[in-house]
């Protein structure tokens, strides 16, 4: 079979995965498996490591809800070259903290040459507000959602964005015990639910790429500082790497029968296969994915803090201990090899009993 080996990579967000739960710590993933397929879908939480980044030409940034509308068949994928990034600014942000990102802005036009609009501020505080749900995962609400699709709605239609780039002040009255666990590389990011809802309504509203980079009050030095936590510690803003992923992300395509078709676009039935966390398997894409012709592969050692494994969906599985052997089971599926023969032993056939 000539046509594109393609590979989807979850990390669900905001559930305590011990790899992908923090700053772009799945992105070593992202890049070896990019390496193997020719065709990597993944989403922001994988690739996004706040001043830190990398580009992954075979790799494609859909954010969250666009990726279960992938994995349905309802939306298709079409790769761009360039996209013109809209900068949607929380009036909540205070001007210092806004100065910061416009210049982080800036600098990614000057320097990695991308393409984005003039900004637009929301007309109202959009009050991002916290939570954490019993399981210990997070989530958020936002108080004035309609200021969001209002600012949003002006980037399209009048500066004529194809992406956008939202950027919201998060409270400073976290819970301080959850915020040092995260930055020890124990605990949950509290940001990540809250993050989801933000891209999410406007991708669902606009259905353009979409993700969230937080505004933050500055937090001390930490000498205890985990590795998989310290990308965020590098600056004043998050902006980079969600320009740079947004830079590329393909444009979302509605209803099949009625959009001229082009040889690139990618639609769910050619993804071969979707990796995920052996305790995270209740996502929507993933239950679309299980229902096709897709190889799924479950990964013990990314443990997270909800605990939904495959058997209980009925979802059948190729269970694996380490993302490194994810990657050999991906080598092997690609060249159309059963990973068994690959075992020192192999059982005989048996004969089918008849009914």
């Amino acid at each position: 079979m000539n046509r594109p080996y393609t590979t989807i990579l979850i990390v669900p967000t905001g559930i305590g995965a011990a790899i992908g739960g923090y700053a772009g710590d799945a992105l070593p993933v992202a890049k070896v498996l990019a390496q193997v397929c020719d065709r990597l879908i993944t989403h922001p939480n994988v690739l996004n490591g706040a001043s830190l980044y990398w580009n992954i030409p075979n790799a494609f940034y859909v954010e969250g809800y666009g990726l279960d509308k992938f994995a349905s068949g309802c939306w298709g994928l079409r790769p761009v070259r360039n996209n013109k990034i809209g900068l949607l600014l929380d009036q909540g942000i205070e001007p210092e903290l806004r100065l910061r990102h416009l210049q982080a802005a800036d600098a990614a036009r000057a320097t990695l040459g991308l393409t984005l609009t003039d900004y637009v501020i929301t007309d109202a505080p959009l009050n991002v507000e916290l939570r954490s749900a019993s399981s210990g995962a997070s989530w958020g609400t936002i108080g004035n959602p309609d200021s969001l699709l209002r600012a949003a709605e002006t980037l399209i239609k009048k500066a004529g964005a194809e992406a956008i780039a939202v950027v919201a002040r998060f409270p400073d009255d976290m819970d301080e015990e959850a915020v040092q666990n995260y930055r020890h590389g124990q605990g949950v990011d509290p940001l990540a639910g809250a993050e989801a809802v933000i891209s999410h309504l406007v991708v669902r509203t606009f259905q353009i790429p979409c993700a969230h980079s937080p505004a933050l009050a500055i937090a001390p030095p930490d000498p205890n500082l985990s590795p998989r936590s310290a990308a965020e510690e590098l600056g004043y803003t998050f902006l980079p790497c969600v320009l740079v992923g947004l830079s590329r992300a393909p444009q979302f395509i509605l209803e099949k029968e009625l959009t001229t078709s082009l040889q690139e676009d990618i639609w769910a039935d050619r993804v071969d296969s979707a990796i995920v966390p052996a305790t995270a398997c209740g996502s929507s894409a993933l239950l679309s994915l299980s229902q096709r012709q897709c190889q799924i592969i479950t990964v013990e050692e990314n443990k997270t803090l909800i605990q939904v494994p495959p058997q209980s969906l009925g979802i059948k599985s190729i269970q694996v201990h380490s993302y490194l052997e994810a990657v050999g089971i991906v080598v092997a599926h690609k060249a159309g090899i059963n990973p068994s023969a690959l075992c020192p032993k192999l059982s005989s056939l048996q004969s089918v009993v008849r009914s």
